[in-house]
């Protein structure tokens, strides 16, 4: 079965994106993003998505983005943030390499940005974003082999810390 060598999860804001890519190189490997995945099947950003078909439509085509990516992808694959909500997903990722990028709320909302378009933050960021968590942290715990902290470190740091984590250093 082929399967991918690393699977981030976490928050928006935690650095899934850039950490991917730098693994990815790192290991010689392709990096995938879910999210993109989902945008480019679907012909339209995420947060259109969520406006025009709701959320349940979204989160359907990221339980099959999802569901595919682990099936087909050899390399590092990073997982939108609400990725761990589907029980199946959950179900999907145990016993892979999966690293949970743990982020502090102030350098989550100071990297994604007050204004981007993340269409579950829209309103009162820091308090949606709080309550996001709240949710989605002992889902994100449920399906990591390994814990990364984000705070106080560069992306580079954190891939790093990845590697250790999952015993991938030497590769």
């Amino acid at each position: 079965m082929t399967a991918p060598v690393v699977v981030l999860v976490g928050p928006p804001g935690a650095g899934k994106s850039t950490v991917g890519r730098l693994l990815a190189e790192r290991l010689g490997v392709v990096f995938r993003d879910t999210d993109t995945d989902i945008e480019q099947q679907d012909g339209k950003p995420i947060p259109e998505i969520f406006i025009q078909d709701g959320e349940p439509h979204f989160r359907e085509l990221e339980r099959r983005a999802v569901a595919d990516a682990l099936a087909e992808h050899p390399g590092v694959l990073a997982l939108g943030g609400g990725a761990v909500l589907a029980e199946q997903t959950r179900e999907l990722l145990r016993g892979r390499p999966v690293v949970y990028l743990e982020v502090a709320p102030a350098d989550a909302v100071r990297r994604v940005g007050l204004d981007a378009p993340r269409p579950l933050l829209a309103v009162n960021p820091r308090q949606q974003w709080r309550e996001l968590m709240e949710r989605r942290r002992p889902l994100y715990l449920e399906v990591a082999a390994a814990v990364v902290d984000t705070g106080g470190r560069t992306p580079e740091q954190v891939a790093e810390a990845v590697l250790e984590s999952l015993e991938l250093k030497d590769q």
